[in-house]
């Protein structure tokens, strides 16, 4: 098989491969490691590299096979971390400088249980500054680029990890999502990202574990690969207090267990607090949901008017990084990115008393999120407004513009539907739709009462089989 071949292989497929003997971990890993390399002059989408340990883990892996041990489901499959997440002896740097020299002791335990299925660590992924924005850059490591267009923006804060699954390096990314930070960059590549139910993954660095909106999910090409590293990194945590109170996952109804999807609702919702959608990405999301609609889902607007709490979002959002930050500002004010230090600025000027009404909106938000779910079964919208942002975009100042309207900063004009959900906790997926005149791909994104994880998976499968995109491989970044 060729090494292209080779890296773009599932994780499902490749650990069937390795239990089978049918393919070897080293050489597996090899080839990818080689690509990174080869790669990273121009996608530049990993902050670290672990070449060193992933071949002696690779190796292991491998004698392992030959002496017939218990293999878990990543056996001998190389995978990559965002550099957000902790890593025993692994820099854990944050997208920043101020962490240049961070090498934590412990394994988050999101890594633990990805190890202990026998995945193999390649390395960390880039991400902007403390995950502050949709799009991968920082004064650290520099500017991170989609391996579909090189002048574009993987999207971001999980940026790294989605370059990198979309070009091969590595079929499962794990990343983090406190705004769309995992659904974003998957939408602007052309790949699959979830974002569980509330609690269903323990986030053990939440700095406020009972009003955490921060998650942890993957990256990857297929729905199963998906669906296989959110089982191995489900269930609760001792350091996580969300993830001790979560329900067990709901499953699939029994009439949507086979092929046809008769008796479900879904509401579309056109636009949230955005006031346009790029023509292209409305398109294929009609013709996505048309898909699901052959099959006998009905399919209906959302009429419901919902105040989507954009202002009082961005006052929690940016208020938190004025909080966590303000004790680098006084050595590292001018080695932090300018975009952070606006959030932060704009975060000190709200009041303790716009704060609490904030979250007092977003317990508002859940409720109105909750009454939808009493008329449809599952939420559908475009993932973003419009394909990647240009990497030159500056998210402190410049408007998202679609179609030569200004349609205000990212969190009204591009990312509109993805935050919200963060704030109200419930689960949703970002698949791709297909592509846009410019040649980007573009997203759908479903989102489903809490814990209905498995259902949203299932959704997503019957689109990739009836619609599949993971022959499709970016050409433009070798």
């Amino acid at each position: 098989m060729a090494d292209e071949d080779l890296r773009y292989l599932s994780a499902t497929e490749a650990a069937a491969l390795i239990r089978r003997r049918a393919l070897s971990p080293v050489a597996l890993t090899q080839a990818i490691l080689t690509a990174i390399e080869a790669s990273q002059p121009s996608l530049n989408a990993f902050a670290t590299v672990t070449a060193e340990a992933a071949m002696r883990d690779a190796a292991a892996a491998e004698q392992a096979v030959m002496n017939g041990d218990m293999l878990g489901p990543l056996h001998g499959v190389p995978i990559h971390i965002k550099d957000q997440v902790d890593t025993a002896g692994i820099p854990t740097r944050h997208g920043s400088a101020i962490f240049a020299d961070n090498i934590p002791s412990r394994d988050d335990i999101t890594v633990q249980r990805l190890r202990a299925a026998g995945a193999i660590i390649l390395g960390k992924t880039t991400m902007s500054e403390f995950g502050h924005k949709g799009l991968t850059d920082s004064p650290a490591h520099g500017v991170t680029r989609n391996p579909w267009d090189l002048e574009r923006t993987p999207g971001g804060s999980s940026g790294g990890a989605a370059a990198a699954v979309a070009a091969g390096l590595g079929p499962l990314g794990l990343g983090t999502d406190g705004a769309g930070s995992v659904r974003i960059p998957a939408a602007c590549c052309g790949l699959i990202g979830l974002k569980g139910t509330l609690g269903a993954v323990p986030w053990e660095a939440a700095a406020d574990g009972f009003l955490n909106n921060v998650y942890a999910g993957p990256i990857s090409r297929t729905v199963a690969d998906a669906a296989l590293m959110f089982s191995i990194i489900a269930g609760p945590s001792p350091r996580d207090p969300q993830s001790l109170r979560a329900h067990p996952f709901t499953p699939v109804a029994p009439h949507l267990a086979g092929t046809t999807l008769h008796g479900l609702r879904i509401g579309f919702i056109d636009k949230a607090c955005n006031p346009k959608v790029q023509r292209e990405v409305l398109a294929n999301t009609h013709t996505s949901l048309a898909a699901l609609e052959v099959r006998g889902a009905h399919i209906e607007p959302v009429t419901t008017a919902i105040d989507w709490i954009e202002y009082e979002g961005r006052i929690m959002y940016q208020a938190g990084f004025a909080i966590s930050c303000a004790q680098y500002l006084p050595e590292w004010h001018n080695r932090m990115d300018p975009v952070l230090i606006a959030f932060m600025e704009r975060g000190r000027a709200f009041t303790a008393h716009q704060l609490r009404d904030a979250q007092f909106a977003r317990t508002r938000l859940f409720r109105q999120i909750q009454t939808l779910f009493e008329t449809y079964d599952i939420l559908a919208t475009p993932t973003l407004t419009r394909t990647a942002l240009p990497t030159s975009f500056d998210a402190a100042h410049d408007q998202i513009d679609i179609e030569g309207t200004p349609c205000g900063i990212t969190r009204q004009g591009w990312s509109s539907y993805q935050y919200p959900f963060n704030l109200s906790g419930h689960p949703a997926i970002t698949i791709p739709s297909g592509f846009a005149d410019d040649g980007l791909p573009t997203g759908l994104q479903l989102i489903g009462p809490y814990t209905h994880e498995p259902t949203l998976l299932h959704l997503a499968s019957a689109l990739e089989s009836d619609r599949p995109w993971a022959q499709h491989r970016p050409g433009g970044w070798g």
